[in-house]
């Protein structure tokens, strides 16, 4: 059985990911935009969602560590040291955002000593709350969700975004030849589509940690495999907005065999 503190904050982030619900629609596609150094958009609703969410996380779990790709000065790494942990991506997929195009999500992960038990992601688009950790079940709103299974090969989809490093461009041309592939923008909607049932798998290379953080253990909860093509990333032991990118696939385990299978290089 989950703990009683697992429990209370799994509903305190579906209570302060929903209460920001409201807000990223009226701010869609008109919130003021800048690019960061690291050549990536960030527009005020990102700092406002982020500073909303973890002030309400605060106030109820001082002792938390919160962490965010938008608060912080990014100059130092940050080790983690409490027994509970939240990273956040208040909007995955700001480019989308920005311009109005509604593939994108709010997306808190609840990490417990440096690994992920618990996801929640307010997906804009269809004004659904995914979340679910593994042992706990996977749900949309309320409803139960799983991983696809059996599948005919030549009717799968593929969440896949080409690669920002060229040298991964063979790994491109092996997935087109098997999968149908789909490019929303966002690498959380990708993994949670998984769990969810609407994508059969997934395939990133650009990724950071708080970009997957939340859709690890929903998309564990509805049955999927997650595989790190480099080492793994969790346990997380230090946050560093510099940290390398984790690449990684993600379906049913058939489906995650045969896509690490095309990935060796």
């Amino acid at each position: 059985m989950p703990s009683p503190d697992l429990l209370v904050r799994i509903e305190a982030a579906k209570r302060a990911v929903l209460a920001q619900a409201d807000f990223l629609h009226r701010e869609f596609g008109r919130a003021r935009s800048a690019w960061k150094s690291d050549g990536t958009r960030v527009t005020a609703a990102d700092i406002a969602i982020s500073e909303a969410i973890f002030r309400e996380l605060g106030a109820h779990f001082p002792d938390d560590e919160l962490l965010s790709e938008e608060l912080g000065d990014g100059t130092a790494a940050i080790t983690l040291k409490a027994r509970f942990a939240w990273v956040l991506d208040p909007i995955d997929g700001t480019n989308n955002y920005a311009l109005g195009i509604p593939h994108c999500a709010i997306s808190l992960a609840l990490l417990e000593d440096g690994v992920p038990v618990y996801g929640v992601i307010y997906e804009l688009a269809r004004r659904v709350l995914l979340h679910g950790g593994p042992g706990l079940g996977a749900w949309e709103g309320e409803k139960p969700v799983r991983v696809k299974t059996g599948e005919k090969p030549d009717q799968r989809l593929l969440g896949f975004h080409s690669p920002m490093d060229k040298r991964f461009a063979p790994h491109a041309a092996r997935l087109v030849e098997r999968f149908k592939i789909r490019a929303l923008g966002s690498s959380t909607l990708h993994l949670a589509y998984v769990g969810a049932g609407l994508l059969d798998g997934a395939v990133d290379h650009n990724v950071k940690v708080w970009d997957i953080a939340a859709a690890v253990p929903f998309c564990q909860g509805a049955g999927a495999e997650v595989r790190y093509l480099r080492e793994p990333v969790f346990p997380l032991r230090v946050f560093d907005l510099h940290m390398p990118r984790v690449p990684f696939c993600a379906g049913a385990p058939a489906v995650c065999e045969e896509l690490a299978g095309l990935l060796r290089d």
